[in-house]
């Protein structure tokens, strides 16, 4: 028995003719007649009688309704079920760094709900608390390529670095210059927990055991700091650029690669696929930004 059959067998109980089952499915009558043979031979029972007023069900075919009918119901369900899965829908934990967060990503999710309603995007910042592997979140944004492991891993571009000032402050500065580069600045950076941050290595070889004006454990401080008129910061061009500050070194050594992870066991998902193929777009398109050139 060929499954699909059913439906014959249920248009022409329904229709009460060849006829009006061929008109029911869009298939010719000669093919309904063809496959209701085929399923009558393979069940061995006839599932009607004809008579001139149409095709009227046999014993047989009446105590085989109520199955067909289920198995109507079945490939209903698994349609509909297919048609689900083939939605992008769900929750997707995304883990990623404040400064990346609140001024670009963020602002992208817009166009990624009207393109998928039914997505929902749980945004988690302090990526240094999650860990991939244990599940902790689905995929995440990170400025430090993550450890090898059950993780797809790609590149997504470079946050590129400079040294700012508010203009005010800058401008003050030339006027003011001592002899030696940075004389008399006062800088803002990163507190001992961060120390191995480029920005920090670049200050610390730069001051040269000066301390610094003001130290903080995130990059929005010190990012308001500058804006402050407080002193001199390494922060990221485009970041530094939609604050309007000055620049006064642009080519520091300090960019850093953005990364992409997520656990290989998702990259077939399709609510974690569509995140992550959203900010890879959305890295390119800013690609020229975040490094500083544009």
């Amino acid at each position: 028995m060929q499954w699909d059959d059913a439906r014959i067998f249920l248009a022409i109980a329904r229709t009460g003719s060849l006829s009006g089952a061929s008109a029911a499915l869009g298939l010719g009558v000669a093919t309904v007649s063809r496959r209701l043979d085929r399923l009558e031979a393979a069940l061995a029972v006839p599932l009607f009688s004809r008579h001139q007023s149409g095709y009227r069900l046999t014993d047989d075919g009446q105590a085989l309704l109520a199955p067909a009918e289920a198995l109507e119901h079945a490939a209903r369900a698994l349609g509909e079920a297919a048609h689900s899965q083939a939605q992008v829908a769900g929750v997707v934990r995304l883990a990623t760094a404040e400064n990346l967060a609140n001024p670009l990503i963020l602002p992208s999710l817009a166009q990624l709900f009207e393109r998928h309603p039914g997505l929902r995007v749980q945004l988690v910042s302090g990526v240094q608390t999650l860990n991939l592997h244990r599940r902790d979140a689905d995929l995440a944004v990170r400025m430090t390529q993550p450890a090898a492991g059950h993780l797809t891993i790609r590149r997504l571009g470079t946050l590129g670095f400079g040294l700012y000032g508010a203009p005010a402050y800058v401008h003050n500065r030339i006027a003011q210059a001592g002899a030696a580069p940075f004389d008399g600045d006062a800088f803002i950076g990163w507190d001992e927990d961060h120390a191995h941050l480029p920005a920090a290595r670049w200050l610390a070889r730069t001051l040269r055991g000066r301390p610094l004006r003001l130290e903080t454990n995130t990059l929005s401080a010190q990012l308001a700091a500058v804006e402050a008129g407080l002193g001199l910061a390494v922060l990221p061009h485009f970041l530094a650029r939609r604050g309007g500050l000055a620049c006064v070194a642009r080519q520091l050594g300090a960019d850093q690669p953005i990364w992409l992870a997520m656990h290989a066991d998702l990259c077939h998902s399709r609510r974690v696929r569509a995140v992550a193929d959203h900010l890879i777009a959305l890295f390119e398109a800013q690609r020229a930004d975040l490094e500083g050139l544009a």
